[in-house]
């Protein structure tokens, strides 16, 4: 008799978080590259509005995807944790293609999910393949420790950033949205000082990064901005005063543009292939 062979499991789907103000564009590339990675046409997309404070932004992305040509596109927005452990609602997410989150406040989003059925599902979805995304809010939210709050600024200071468990679907970057629009970089920089074994990515509007298992990237208008504290140091204030800056010697950073790529297992960037 010849052995069973065991059948490999699925390799976790990409992640595809969005610096914000993607659908304004003319050109929504970057909504264009989720929905082509999600299955194009045949994608059945679930869309997450459970961040955004406007009743109507489940529905206004429904027909963005739909107009862009997703074949089925479900808004599943709990504002409550009942309601993100109805049965439905976790059905719709678990058997989607793709899953979009959409902006408002990252930490409603996370209070919200955090262990419930749809937040699992969620999570169960992705490691299953399913393409995961999000914009502003939404992209802080995918990562194990996210920004939940911080201040603008160019220099890290301790007290800067303020920390909630996010989604939980990686644990190797911390992503920080509306990055060069509203002067981030020295809130990235505190959390990396904070969580030095993170990668930090900083997301421009309408810039996307499409993070698969080894690389990742660029998609869209704008630039991404890549921290990588691997071998840095960092000394927070001992006296435990807020507001100090913060010393850190050994970062590497590249700006990476549309096409530029990170090869998350060497770390090292390369530009975009020559026209």
């Amino acid at each position: 008799m010849t052995p069973r062979a065991h059948s490999r499991p699925a390799p976790p789907g990409l992640l595809i978080p969005i610096g914000g103000a993607e659908a304004g564009s003319r050109e929504p590339v970057t909504l264009g590259r989720f929905l082509y990675a999600a299955g194009g046409t045949r994608a059945e997309l679930a869309v997450v509005p459970t961040g955004s404070s406007e009743p109507d932004t489940g529905e206004r992305y429904r027909e963005l995807f739909t107009r862009l040509g997703a074949r089925v596109v479900h808004v599943v927005g709990p504002t409550t944790r009942r309601e993100a452990n109805d049965p439905q609602a976790e059905a719709l997410v678990r058997r989607a293609s793709g899953i979009f989150i959409t902006g408002g406040d990252q930490y409603r989003v996370a209070t919200v999910l955090r262990g419930t059925a749809v937040g699992r599902a969620i999570r169960a979805a992705h490691a299953a393949g399913a393409v995961v995304g999000g914009t502003s809010a939404g992209a802080a939210v995918l990562s194990a420790q996210m920004i939940a709050f911080g201040k603008s600024g160019a220099t890290p200071r301790a007290g800067m950033v303020s920390f909630a468990p996010g989604l939980g679907l990686t644990s190797r970057f911390i992503i920080d949205q509306h990055f060069r629009q509203r002067d981030r970089l020295g809130r990235l920089l505190t959390a990396l000082a904070t969580y030095p074994r993170a990668i930090g990515l900083g997301l421009d509007e309408d810039t996307a990064a499409q993070i698969g298992a080894r690389s990742l990237e660029v998609v869209g208008s704008g630039a991404i901005t890549v921290v990588d504290p691997a071998g840095a140091t960092s000394s927070l204030p001992r006296n435990g005063s807020q507001h100090q800056p913060i010393c850190i010697t050994g970062l590497t950073l590249h700006v990476l543009v549309h096409g530029a790529t990170f090869d998350i297992t060497t770390r090292t960037a390369a530009p975009p292939p020559a026209a």
